[in-house]
């Protein structure tokens, strides 16, 4: 007889199945299929100013707010791009080009579906609170999360723990009692930071 091995969300089901009162999710890569979108338009406006990077940078530094990844191009690459003009003009061109185009990370979108109404829900991004506004509309999931914590909301962001801690506090639930869904390591090294339990949601197989 043949075993079926559970599904991504089944195992989101039984990580998440230890009476936690919240659950705080990450957006970009995490609810929403996007990180690709996000690398290339990193790519084009660096490219439109002489730089020409890899992509694989932006993954690497998925969570941390855009002026920061410029900050840390710059270093990499020796350029001097302006972080928060790069910020704006990356924005746009998301906005414009990709946003209306997002799709879910079905397992993880159907997950937070599931839970509406059973536990505290909040969404924690290293994105500005426009385009995260605006993911989740996409998604159709933004009636769905109580509160949002976004780009320069918290006095530090990703890999610090300020952001997930905002959201616990706005929610009214302890640290402890929180779990946190990410897909790479500042969103792991932040949530850890802030005594939260946590889940990779692209590590599940």
């Amino acid at each position: 007889m043949e075993i079926t091995s559970p599904s991504k969300y089944e195992k989101l089901l039984q990580r998440s199945d230890k009476g936690y009162k919240a659950f705080l999710y990450d957006c970009d890569g995490t609810l929403a299929d996007n990180m690709k979108a996000h690398a290339l338009t990193y790519i084009k406006v660096a490219a439109d100013q002489g730089v020409t990077i890899d992509g694989e940078i932006i993954d690497e530094l998925a969570g941390w707010p855009v002026p920061a990844v410029v900050k840390e191009i710059n270093k990499r690459y020796g350029s001097n791009m302006d972080p928060e003009e790069f910020a704006e003009v990356r924005q746009q061109l998301y906005h414009d080009e990709y946003i209306a185009k997002i799709t879910p990370v079905e397992h993880v979108v159907d997950h937070l579906k599931a839970h509406f109404g059973k536990v505290r829900i909040a969404v924690v991004s290293g994105g500005s609170r426009e385009a995260v506004e605006k993911t989740l509309n996409v998604l159709g999931i933004a009636d769905l999360v109580e509160t949002l914590v976004c780009a320069g909301e918290t006095p530090h962001g990703k890999p610090y723990p300020d952001p997930f801690l905002a959201a616990a506090i706005k929610l009214g639930i302890e640290p402890k009692d929180c779990l946190v869904f990410e897909d790479g390591d500042p969103g792991v090294q932040s949530a850890i930071a802030a005594g939260m339990d946590w889940v990779r949601i692209d590590q599940l197989d």
